[in-house]
């Protein structure tokens, strides 16, 4: 019996053997007796119908990294597990995460580039998404970060993908309907849709709330200012514990108790970015609803215009977050507040405060606040930059020497000498004192106790660095900002022993020096320097014409306004890709050129030199170059045919040299040009008609001081974006072109920017780039840069221009500054010429003008410089504020001219009526009123009125029993109303 019972179990367990091998061969196929996915180099991981949908899926990318290179069909590259950015289980086999976003993306493209730091914009750009990805049914995690697919809809398909967890469509720049079917991935935790253009992201409420398993949800980038009930919305989320909506326009919410006491919302919300919305004070009683589990708090730049009706009493909702770690509260107006300091003390665990551009007051430190039991012991990072403090913060600061790790006060009303406290905070790695006050010297004593320091910024004060020369700091800095403290007149020696910075501005320092080698050697080996300023000193001498291999090409490089002579060598244009040497003393230009590779080079200042000689035709190696400024120098020759390989050009000045011959006919090829000035040279030929054809950004155009001749092409009055137009002192000739009035951007009022700029995109290691050009107003030559995005203007002056002054110039009512002075032009002044609203320069002298002065200039209310003089104007001058100031010399050299300010008062024929009106549109000087015509009209007038009434009563008997009926009707109540009014006034005395 118990054999029997032995041999049943030992069955037993045979069978459950086989039942579970069968099991699994039905889960997994690959154990099957076919070995469906074993091939004959060994194992292949990859389901065939898997591996088919992710190739689906490449053919609808644009790889022009060949980052996909290992994915195929060929044998070698059968197992899709192996594939750059897939990954499969390790127990099923199937693909259950697909990555190719950003993060994992600029990781492997640097292993393919070899660690070099400069990334593309994007890696892919998408065509279309594969409806075959729903094959991948047991995929979890997607992150398609940074594709770029244009514009294109997001496939509803998309909510059939039932297993994902992870959803990362970060700047995918899709666009159109937003997909509800999204709702339908009920088991999804993480959602990232930042910076898409969705046209519908509004209807949330019919599939966020359905993502019942979601636990970090971020929108931030997408226009939400049509969702009120956002916050109901994401209230039905249970587990939510990070949210993040910024940029969303997000209006402020009407909180409802079932958003108060909604049992299905979040209990443990810990992570809240909602900066850069519109946002008032209704927002703290939600917050109010996680005051033991919040832990991130951003509300940065809500309160700009004071939307918080309650912000001033942030002491009755804001010490009760009590598990907050991290506040920032920037750029909202609390300078109503000043117990600020006093309420941030009564948070506990709080470690990182920012508080930027706030207007806060210095506060009142009180014992209570320097001893608050309740408060913080370790604050990590304090930014209190841009505001209104005084020294008297660094006695709160001192409380956090052991901890604080960040510490910015910059931008604020900080004097006295360098703080002593600072050298206390031995934890310190980030320090900026910048803007502020200071004075006095520092020593190396007050670094002595920074060894952990990595960031220094000290520029904008008024401080002087006085390190010995054998000085050895305690740290390793990765940036140094100490532009404007004097640290000269020798090299600071210090800076040798600095291995890691990344960014060096040392500039107006007041060195009068020599360049190290050291300093040379120290930039050829470290591709991570980003940023080198040394400009605005007195440093001399030549740069080593070196053989140094510069591996980097993304750093700034600024040599500008100092004292450097000799040659330009050709390694600098390799060293950076913004390069700034203008104000200097060069003489020489790129003799060892021709070896060296400046594809990367997107800006190059060599302007206000010594340079001379002619320019050599060897611009294609220069084929990325956005700006270029060799303005102020000595070159000579022609300007070279290969500036046409520019491309990409947006800036290109030759300003004050001495170029001869006509403009390159390549130039045309230069579609993206935005400022083109060859003004002050010896350039001559006929104005190209290109210039007005295939430019559609071109903003300023100087040919100033040229010989160049022939008439203005009627092709310039295609350029719809030019903003300054100087062709003055030349030899034109012709009339001016009539459709001037296409100038479109000249005929708008005003402008959207104090300067031109170029947008940052365009550069990898400067924020943007701001155009100057040399302009002569009022008769005097200066450089605009920081108001130039003002000027609007047309410079015809000294040419030999006849005919008459074409009325449609009064069309561009944006224009500043209207010079046509010195030409042959006739004709009169147009009367038209009062719409021309915003001018504040006129000038219209010397030349054959007749006629009088339009009584509408006088309506020019902005008119501050006007110059009529030397021509055949006559009459009087018109009376008006305007013009009645100026000096006799603006109507001096028109004899027929009478009337204040000269000297020439009119004669009573001269006086008489006649005089126009001011209006602002009148087209003709005869606008006489009182005529023959009048007083017939007049007389008929009278007629039909008299006997259209009294010929109604004398024919129709009815009309006149009615109309006397109603006279003793009004009669007898008038009679009635005046004998009443006498009664009372009787019985009233």
């Amino acid at each position: 019996m118990e054999g029997d019972g032995i041999r049943c179990l030992n069955k037993l367990f045979r069978a459950l053997i086989v039942v579970v091998i069968l099991l699994q061969c039905v889960v997994n196929p690959s154990l099957s007796l076919g070995f469906n996915n074993i091939s004959s180099a060994g194992v292949t991981r990859c389901f065939e119908r898997e591996r088919e949908a992710l190739l689906a899926f490449k053919l609808g990318l644009v790889d022009d990294y060949n980052l996909l290179s290992s994915w195929g069909r060929e044998e070698q590259k059968q197992d899709c597990c192996k594939w750059v950015g897939v990954h499969c289980s390790n127990r099923t086999n199937h693909v259950t995460q697909l990555d190719l976003g950003w993060y994992f993306l600029n990781e492997a493209y640097s292993l393919q580039q070899k660690g070099q730091p400069e990334y593309p914009e994007y890696y892919f750009q998408g065509k279309m998404m594969s409806p075959k990805l729903i094959e991948l049914q047991h995929l979890k995690y997607l992150d398609l970060s940074s594709v770029n697919f244009t514009g294109t809809q997001l496939p509803y398909f998309i909510g059939s993908l039932s297993n994902l967890r992870h959803l990362n469509l970060w700047d995918t720049s899709f666009g159109g309907r937003f997909p509800s079917q999204v709702g339908n991935l009920t088991r999804l935790q993480y959602l990232d849709l930042r910076s898409n253009h969705f046209a519908n992201v509004e209807n949330m409420n019919s599939w966020l709330p359905r993502l019942s398993s979601l636990t970090y949800l971020d929108l931030s980038f997408n226009n939400l200012s049509n969702v009120p009930d956002w916050l109901e919305v994401v209230n039905k989320l249970p587990k939510l514990t990070n949210l993040s909506l910024s940029y969303c326009s997000l209006p402020s919410p009407l909180i409802h108790s079932s958003t108060l006491f909604n049992i299905n919302s979040s209990r443990s919300l810990a992570h809240v970015d909602l900066n850069y919305n519109q946002l008032t004070s209704s927002i703290f009683l939600w917050l109010s609803k996680y005051n033991a589990t919040l832990v991130h708090l951003d509300l940065r730049s809500n309160l700009r215009s004071n939307n918080f009706a309650n912000v001033k009493n942030l002491n009755s909702w804001l010490p009760h977050l009590s598990a907050l770690t991290y506040l920032d509260l920037s750029y909202n107006n609390l300078s109503n507040v000043p117990d600020w300091l006093e309420i941030v003390s009564k948070l506990p665990k709080l470690t990182n405060l920012t508080l930027q551009g706030c207007g806060l007051p210095s506060p009142v430190i009180h014992s209570s606040t320097l001893f608050n039991i309740n408060s913080s012991k370790s604050f990590a990072h304090v930014d209190l930059s841009s505001n209104q403090l005084t020294s008297s913060i660094f006695l709160w600061l001192s409380k956090y020497n052991a901890t604080l790790v960040h510490l910015d006060v910059s931008y604020n009303q900080l004097t006295g000498l360098f703080p002593d406290v600072i050298g206390n905070m031995s934890s310190l790695a980030y320090l900026d004192l910048s803007s502020n006050q200071f004075e006095g010297m520092i020593s190396e004593s007050h670094f002595s106790g920074l060894s952990r320091l990595r960031s220094l910024s000290l520029s904008s004060t008024s401080l002087t660095l006085n390190f010995h020369s054998t000085w050895v700091p305690p740290f390793q800095l990765d940036s140094i900002i100490l532009g404007s403290c004097k640290m000269g007149p020798h090299f600071p020696n210090w800076l040798r022993t600095q291995k890691s910075y990344q960014s060096l501005d040392i500039s107006n320092a007041g060195i009068s020096d020599i360049l190290p080698s050291w300093f040379w050697e120290r930039l050829s080996h470290a591709p991570e320097i980003g940023h080198v300023d040394l400009s605005n000193n007195q440093i001399r001498g030549t740069i080593p014409n070196s053989q140094i291999n510069f591996v980097c090409f993304s750093r700034l490089l600024n040599l500008s306004w100092n004292q450097l002579e000799g040659e330009v060598p050709p390694f600098l244009l390799k060293a950076s890709s913004s390069l700034f040497l203008s104000h200097n003393k060069f003489s020489g230009l790129f003799s060892l050129l021709f070896p060296i590779n400046a594809s990367n080079l997107r800006l190059l200042d060599l302007s206000s030199n010594h340079l001379h000689g002619e320019l050599a035709d060897y611009w294609t190696h220069f084929k990325n170059l956005l700006v270029l400024d060799l303005s102020d120098n000595l070159f000579l020759g022609r300007i070279p045919a290969t500036m046409g390989s520019l491309s990409s050009i947006q800036t290109l000045n030759l300003n004050n040299n001495g170029l001869v011959g006509e403009l390159p006919s390549s130039l045309k090829n230069c579609s993206s040009l935005v400022v083109f000035d060859v003004g002050e040279n010896k350039l001559s030929g006929l104005i190209p008609e290109w210039l007005g054809v295939g430019f559609p950004n071109l903003t300023i155009l100087i040919l100033r001081s040229n010989h160049f001749y022939g008439s203005i092409p009627s092709q310039l009055c295609n350029m719809g974006s030019i903003q300054i137009l100087d062709f003055s002192i030349n030899s034109i000739s012709g009339s001016i072109p009539k459709c001037l009035n296409n100038l479109t951007h000249l005929a708008l009022r005003g402008s959207s920017s104090l300067t031109i700029t170029h947008s940052k995109s365009f550069f990898t290691a400067i924020d943007g780039y701001d155009d100057e050009a040399s302009l002569i107003w009022n008769g005097i030559m200066s450089k605009y840069k920081s108001t130039l995005g003002l000027v609007k203007s047309i410079h015809l002056s000294s040419n030999r221009l006849t005919g008459e002054i074409p009325s449609e110039v009064t069309d561009l009512v944006g224009l500043i500054s209207l010079n046509l002075s010195r030409n042959n032009l006739t004709g009169q002044i147009t009367p038209k010429i009062g719409k021309l609203q915003s001018l504040d320069l006129l000038d219209l002298s010397n030349n054959q003008i007749h006629g009088s002065i339009p009584t509408s200039l006088i309506g020019i209310s902005s008119l501050g410089k006007l110059d009529l003089s030397n021509n055949n104007l006559s009459g009087k001058i018109p009376l008006g504020s305007q013009l009645q100031p100026y000096d006799t010399s603006v109507f001096a050299g028109n004899p027929l001219l009478c009337g204040i300010p000269l000297e020439h008062m009119c004669s009573p024929k001269e006086t008489t009526l006649k005089e126009k009106p001011v209006v602002e549109n009148q087209d003709e000087d005869n606008d006489g009123f009182i005529t023959p015509g009048f007083y017939v009209t007049l007389g008929l007038g009278f007629v039909i009125g008299l006997w259209g009434v009294c010929g109604s009563l004398i024919f129709n008997r009815s009309w006149r029993y009615t109309y006397f009926k109603l006279l003793n009707g009004l009669n007898d109540w008038l009679y009635v109303r005046v004998t009443l009014f006498r009664q009372r006034r009787m019985l009233d005395e």
